[in-house]
């Protein structure tokens, strides 16, 4: 009798500061607003910053969640934290 076999995850994925840029640029090349463009642009620096701060985790639910109660601390607005995670390149993976 033979033991079954562990379905292999696929590994964690923890993303280099080239693949938030390139995530980056993808995101702002998408719009055609300058103003649109300034609060992404802005929005993405803010959370590449957050991200590479904290220790380097996967991109998973875990770090959208860490990152909501990081702007919740910031006491910014509800609307404010809406638009910070819709720009996050963790929310487009």
């Amino acid at each position: 009798m033979s033991k079954p076999r562990k379905k292999k995850r696929p590994p964690k994925r923890v993303l280099a500061l080239p693949d938030l840029e390139q995530s980056k640029t993808a995101v702002l090349n998408t719009l055609t607003s300058k103003s649109g463009q300034r609060s992404y642009d802005r929005a993405i620096t803010d959370f590449v910053d957050w991200y590479c701060s904290e220790p380097r985790l996967a991109f998973n639910r875990t770090v959208v969640l860490r990152y909501r109660i990081f702007l919740e601390q910031k006491q910014y607005a509800a609307t404010t934290i809406n638009l910070r995670l819709a720009v996050c390149p963790t929310c487009r993976v």
